[in-house]
This record gives structure tokens, sequence and C-alpha cells, in this order.
């Protein structure tokens, strides 16, 4: 038979170890956050450094053919560019951004991506037929601009969810990357009801003074 001091070694023995066990499952749970809040820092600042790449490709094009890759443009490119050889037709964002491709401004498919559902890490293959397939471009994209158009216009945006004017909280913690026509980039929160607001207004609605009354085209990637 256990003696008091016995049992009372055994519990003694007991509760250190489940305080053990606990200090254990703490810095586990420490140190995925932790994890968790790199990887989000992360996957936004890349978000951030990728929508700036390729802003500086579109302001190269706007230069050459007055306005950002469009449906209108592909005459010009083809024009300038005989021998391309990219697949220029089609509605969404990776079909208007393959012109960048199409005339040269750039080589790099990576600065197409964003971590967000749906994409996937792009091969780095820029051949025709090849070049930003689906699921390689993360970035949704507002033809029909030009630099002569408002500075503060969004021009490239990473969360939208395709085919709506909403946006998905999760990639970047509740918040939304968004490029300017002038280069300069904001992080808007993103609003219980998906949408973003700046100013009290729909950034995405024609009511938003940046877009005079017109609906922004959007283009949604692949």
């Amino acid at each position: 038979m256990d003696t008091e001091p016995e049992k009372s070694k055994s519990l003694e023995y007991t509760l250190g170890i489940l305080i053990l066990l606990g200090s254990v499952a703490a810095i586990f749970i420490w140190y995925e956050l932790r994890m968790r809040q790199r990887s989000e820092r992360h996957r936004y600042a890349q978000a951030v450094s990728n929508a700036r790449q390729i802003g500086l490709a579109l302001m190269e094009f706007d230069i050459e053919y007055g306005s950002y890759p469009e449906k209108p443009t592909v005459p010009s490119v083809t024009k300038s560019h005989p021998a391309h050889g990219y697949d220029l037709s089609g509605t969404s964002s990776n079909a208007l951004f393959r012109q960048l491709f199409a005339v040269g401004f750039t080589q790099s498919e990576q600065m197409f991506y964003a971590n967000i559902p749906g994409t996937i890490r792009p091969d780095s293959i820029i051949t025709p037929g090849e070049a930003l397939k689906k699921g390689e471009v993360g970035f949704s994209y507002i033809s029909g601009l030009s630099s002569k158009d408002d500075p503060l216009t969004p021009l490239v945006i990473a969360s939208l969810i395709p085919g709506t004017t909403k946006f998905d909280p999760e990639p970047f913690k509740g918040q939304t990357v968004v490029l300017h026509i002038d280069g300069s980039y904001r992080s808007y929160p993103i609003s219980v009801d998906g949408h973003v607001y700046d100013k009290g207004i729909n950034l995405l609605s024609p009511k938003h003074p940046v877009w005079k009354g017109k609906v922004p085209d959007i283009r949604y990637p692949e």
C-alpha cells in the first residue's frame, strides 16, 4: 500500500509531467503562429513587389503604345512585332499581360504570381503557348486605361474574387493589394461585406470619382 509521502510524490511527478507537456504545447502553438504570421507577411510583400514589377512593364507599354494592354492594342503589337507568336486573344488578365511578352517588355512569369487560391507558381517557360498559362497569374487587371487617367485609379489588383467586385480576405489577412496608375500601391482593408471602400465609396463602383461614372473593365485571371 502506498504511503502518503509516496502518493504526494506521485502526484507531484504527474503534475510536473502535465506542466511540461503544457509548456511544450504552448511553445509549439507559439511557433506555429509565428511561422504563419511570417508566411502571411512574405505572401503580402511578394504580391506588392510583383505588382510593382507589372506596373513598370505596363508603364513602358503605355509609353510605346499610348495605353496599357487592351484588345485595341493587339493589332499595334502584332504590327510592331509580327513574329511574336503569342496568343493574344481572350478577355482574361493572362491574355492581356501576354502582350508584355510579345513586345519584349518582360521575360519573367514570376512577377505575375500572387499566392492566392487557384494560382500555381509559374514554371518560367515563356515560349508562345506556354507563357502565363491558366493558374499562373494571380492578379486582376483593369483594362482600357492609360497614364493619362487619374493617377490613383486602380490598375492591378490581388485577391479579387473572379467574376465579382468582392475580395477574398484570406490571402493577405483581411487586406488587398492595389497598384495605382501612378505606381503607388495601397493595402486596403476588406469590409465584412467583401468590398473595399475608399472614403466611404466602393472602390470598384462607377460612383467612385476615379472612374468618372464608367464601370471599370475588370479582367480576371484564368
